[in-house]
């Protein structure tokens, strides 16, 4: 039977279903068959906290988006096209999000009365006029995995967890998809257990078969690969991407690179990456606690390392002490916090943007640190690059403001050139510096960086005293004179405001724009989609975002005055909005939301253009 095949410019999937259906694989593995195309692409991974949530109910709901498209793309996508609803309970927790005319694949063996009385269904929404809106396609998925793996050596319980396998297989094949490393991803993944390989296999030709097969689906589609700069390209994670970052700053830097860590959500992929390189001078230590793994670290920068510590909101707070113990030894540390929606326990693997303030301010006393922040996954291999720089030329603490939209998302990354990474070597002190020639003043500063000299422990003439209390000026004694703690307090932060750090750029096509939308970190690609649509209806935006959150660009306060309005949108309920109205008396219009989600580019669309109505 010849289909039709069908021409698209972009398409939205979701796969949803039971936490152990293995919704994460199937998206991750459709992901990268897509970016094989050379299409644009952006994924949202949504998951539940628990390891395994109770099966078919809607706590227990897994799913992945992905959005691909012909060009240049900024987000996962407000709505899906097209709906795998694995179960009931996938279905009632995402028919939401559906426009009208969706396509949904429902697996017809999971409608059981059981199933459907688990979610609040009194009646099959396949048998109703509950999906009369919708283009729905029954498909027994499990029961036709089991058939297809019948020859096969596997137990029906393992012959039932393939139906992913069959899933994707029929996605792949109605998106045109190349299959080929999926076959070799099942086949290193299942190596030693050749019955699974075959098993999956199979059940994967099984889906791309009955696509081609069945009279259910009489069109193909067909996505054109975007028009990208030429170069080699990978797909890649938030996480991936700055644990790359810190491996590069590495090599760059010539220093070892040492991870304390402890793990939590949804930080911990950084650890795991991280372990992988012992060969690029990558030594990391699971420590038994937070504060633990941020001692580790400041002791491995003590001792001539880059140390790095990553974790999320709540390790920043059990981390701050040693923070603090950071900025008055002067000591280089990257600090990563990937955040997650708060406070307390709150909802580990969902996101929020919420921990701006305690990056900024959290600690005791005054203890400035320079902040930045990613604005999307492959943008955290930069991030990571400049917080390394900035520890190292700087000695000083660089918090890194990941969240877990960022961090679990993914995107197409073109492969730097080494070579074009900036140089980050340091100059051990090596040799007294006192006007004696034998005297060592461990605070005795370049006057360019506000930098202390970093001497290595064991350094022949370089003994000094190290610690909390306070430093003497030039010979770093214990000293409790007022006039010497205002004076080192006023040069930390000193040291922090006046890090030369690029101006903040501003994206304002026709010139004549009268608002600007500001955003920092992971907002980026969902306000850039939305200052698009506004364009697109006629009308004139600006756009700027932040990366260095401290210090800021030295013309923000310039960009900020030449708008009649400014607006900020954060997932908090207005950090950076209250930092700007405070240190630029601008009254910022603050547009916010903590639903533990990304914002779509619509509901910013739609903000965006009754501001411009009352301008």
């Amino acid at each position: 039977m010849t289909k039709q095949i069908r021409q698209l410019d972009r398409v939205v999937i979701r796969f949803a279903g039971d936490s152990g259906d293995g919704m994460q694989l199937t998206g991750d593995r459709f992901t990268s068959e897509t970016a094989q195309l050379g299409n644009d692409i952006s994924t949202l991974p949504n998951f539940p906290a628990e390891i395994r949530a109770p099966a078919g109910t809607l706590p227990g709901v897994s799913s992945f988006q992905v959005h691909f498209a012909d060009y240049d793309i900024l987000t996962p996508g407000d709505a899906p096209n097209v709906l795998v609803a694995m179960n009931p309970a996938a279905l009632k927790a995402n028919l939401a999000d559906l426009p009208r005319g969706a396509d949904i694949i429902v697996n017809t063996d999971e409608f059981t009365k059981r199933n459907l009385a688990k979610v609040g269904y009194q009646t099959s929404p396949l048998d109703d006029d509950s999906l009369a809106g919708y283009v729905v396609h029954p498909v027994a998925l499990t029961s036709m995995t089991v058939g297809a793996l019948a020859a096969h050596q596997v137990s029906k319980k393992d012959a039932e967890r393939s139906k992913n396998m069959f899933a994707l297989g029929l996605l792949s094949w109605m998106y045109s998809r190349p299959y080929e490393s999926t076959l070799r991803f099942l086949e290193r993944k299942f190596a030693a257990r050749p019955e699974l390989v075959a098993a999956n296999v199979a059940a994967f030709k099984a889906g791309w078969n009955f696509g081609e097969t069945t009279e259910d689906f009489a069109v193909r589609y067909e996505v054109k690969p975007a028009k990208m700069k030429p170069g080699t390209y990978r797909n890649i994670t938030g996480n991936a991407a700055l644990s790359l970052g810190l491996v590069a700053a590495g090599v760059r830097s010539g220093l070892p690179v040492f991870l304390g860590a402890y793990p939590i959500t949804p930080a911990s992929d950084i650890l795991h990456e991280l372990s992988k390189h012992k060969r690029f001078g990558v030594l990391t230590v699971q420590a038994e606690d937070e504060i633990a793994a941020v001692g580790a670290a400041l002791g491995a920068s003590y001792g001539g390392s880059l140390g790095v510590t990553t974790t999320s909101g709540p390790g920043v707070a059990l981390k701050s002490e040693t923070i603090s113990l950071a900025v008055a030894l002067e000591l280089p540390l990257v600090i990563v916090d990937v955040q997650r929606a708060g406070p307390s326990t709150g909802m580990p693997t969902k996101t929020e943007q919420a921990d701006l303030n305690m990056a900024l301010y959290g600690r005791h006393g005054e203890a400035p640190v320079a902040v930045i922040a990613p604005r999307s996954p492959s943008d955290c291999f930069f991030a990571a690059l400049e917080a390394a720089r900035i520890a190292l030329t700087y000695r000083t603490p660089v918090i890194l403001l990941s969240d877990n939209y960022v961090a679990n998302g993914s995107e197409p990354w073109l492969l730097p050139d080494v070579e074009s990474l900036p140089d980050l070597r340091v100059e051990f002190a090596t040799k007294p510096n006192g006007e004696d020639g034998t005297t060592f003043l461990p605070y005795l500063r370049d006057p360019e960086t506000l930098a202390r000299p970093w001497a290595i422990p064991g350094t022949a003439g370089l003994e000094h005293r190290i610690g909390g209390l306070e430093k003497a000026d030039k010979t770093g004694d214990i000293s409790y004179d007022p006039a010497n703690h205002d004076f080192m307090v006023r040069t930390r932060a000193a040291r922090i405001e006046t890090i030369p750090v690029p101006d903040i750029e501003v994206e304002d096509p026709d010139g004549d724009a009268r608002v600007l939308v500001l955003g920092w970190g992971s907002t980026y690609g969902p306000i850039g989609a939305a200052c698009r649509g506004v364009r697109q209806r006629g009308l004139s935006i600006a756009q700027a975002h932040l990366r260095h959150l401290a210090p800021m660009p030295a013309n923000l306060g310039e960009v900020l005055r030449s708008y009649d309005k400014v607006v900020i949108p954060e997932m908090n309920l207005g950090q950076l909005a209250h930092v700007i109205r405070a240190r630029y008396l601008v009254d910022a219009i603050s547009y916010n939301q903590v639903r533990g989600l990304p914002f779509t580019a619509a509901e910013l669309e739609t903000t965006l253009e009754e501001v411009l109505k009352n301008v």
